[in-house]
């Protein structure tokens, strides 16, 4: 049985280790009651679309024939607790570099965002509140048949939404796609995508590529993440890393999309091993370089070597004698 001191000490030392723990504990405690959660952020969106449906529409959808007017609501809810003043525009939208949906500054619409009203072009939402903002857009009387694609832009604190307006205006619609420009670089094959008919369309993509020696690459037709807008061009890559060492090959590209919409293209690859090929070539014209250097040597050698074993030097070569000359000589000879 341990002595009675060890269990005083031991008890010692464990109060001031649960007092540290209970203190620790209610700072703990006390900090967590002080945070608050974030705020939610603002949000626009079109207005609810018959009763009982709240924000059920990602976007607005609007048809409509030239010189027709249409209508609709978009939703501004403001979750935080002070008054947010929001200002709105209306915008095209356009593909960027990399195929994304974007749309255009405040000054550069023509179509769809100069086409499109709001109430008011600034709303002020009081705290914990949603307003709801009349929104229309004239069709001009020659408006082209096809999809309008635009958006209306709510701007506030140096945050930007974009809520999506999806018009079409009546009249016959095409869907024309094609690629182009395709290259081979690396393990990377690159194309351009063009729609070139007058409305959205999402592309649909095939791969394959043939060499030499057999088939190298098969990939099923698969859809892009790409919504490619009326008149647009995208430069888009399809990864290859699995290229072949050696090989001469066909790189064949089909995109297709809804109504009927197709192209095709081809490109040629050459894969060379350039390092070893390189490097083979060097050691060649070295090669090359000291074998002639060699044989000039032997050559010089062998000139050097008849020379000193000969009757004697070369004679020099005959001096033109000059006229005066001549006919001291003749004279010496007549006396």
């Amino acid at each position: 049985m341990p002595p009675l001191t060890g269990h005083l000490t031991r008890l010692a030392l464990a109060v001031p280790l649960l007092a540290a723990l209970g203190w620790t504990a209610a700072m703990t405690g006390a900090a967590g009651a002080t945070e608050h959660p974030a705020t939610p952020a603002w949000t626009a969106q079109p207005a609810a679309n018959g009763a009982g449906r709240d924000g059920g529409r990602p976007y607005f959808y609007l048809e409509g024939l030239p010189g027709s007017v249409l209508q609709d609501r978009l939703s501004v809810t403001n979750p935080g607790p002070d008054p947010l003043t929001v200002r709105l525009r209306g915008a095209d939208a356009y593909n960027s570099a990399k195929g994304g949906f974007a749309v255009r500054g405040a000054h550069g619409s023509t179509g769809t965002g100069a086409w499109l009203r709001t109430a008011a072009d600034q709303v002020t939402v009081p705290a914990r509140t949603r307003a709801e903002v009349p929104v229309s857009v004239t069709v001009p009387g020659d408006a082209l048949p096809g999809d309008h694609p635009g958006a209306i832009v709510a701007e506030s604190g140096g945050r930007s939404v974009g809520v999506r307006v999806q018009l079409r205006v009546g009249g016959p619609t095409l869907a024309a796609l094609t690629v182009e420009d395709v290259k081979v670089s690396g393990g990377t094959i690159h194309y351009t995508l063009v729609n070139r008919g007058n409305a959205v369309l999402s592309p649909r993509l095939a791969v394959s590529a043939d060499g030499v020696f057999g088939t190298l690459l098969r990939r099923e037709a698969r859809t892009l993440p790409v919504e490619l807008l009326p008149g647009q061009r995208v430069r888009l890559t399809e990864p290859w890393r699995d290229t072949p060492a050696l090989d001469s090959a066909t790189v064949r590209l089909r995109v297709s999309a809804a109504g009927d919409a197709h192209s095709e293209a081809t490109a040629s690859a050459l894969f060379v091993p350039w390092v070893p090929l390189t490097g083979g070539a060097l050691l060649l014209l070295a090669g090359a370089a000291a074998g002639t250097y060699a044989h000039r040597r032997r050559r010089a050698a062998r000139r050097g070597g008849c020379d000193s074993t000969g009757t004697g030097a070369a004679p020099a070569p005959d001096r033109q004698q000059h006229p005066d000359e001549r006919h001291l000589v003749k004279a010496g000879a007549e006396s």
